[in-house]
């Protein structure tokens, strides 16, 4: 389970950097940032689905 909430605050800063990068004009790092941020929170979630539907590696 801890690997999901590790995935999930990486989302969360990724989503930070975005922000500030939009802020600060920097397009394309509010590009990437986004792009890294939906893969960890994707990751994040389907895991967490995984393991709340039972299907987890025990």
């Amino acid at each position: 389970m801890r690997h999901i909430y590790i995935r999930g605050i990486i989302g969360l800063i990724w989503l930070i950097t975005a922000i500030v990068c939009g802020g600060n004009g920097s397009f394309l790092m509010m590009g990437f940032s986004i792009i890294l941020a939906a893969a960890f929170l994707y990751s994040a979630y389907t895991a967490w689905k995984k393991e709340k539907d039972g299907k987890g590696d025990r």
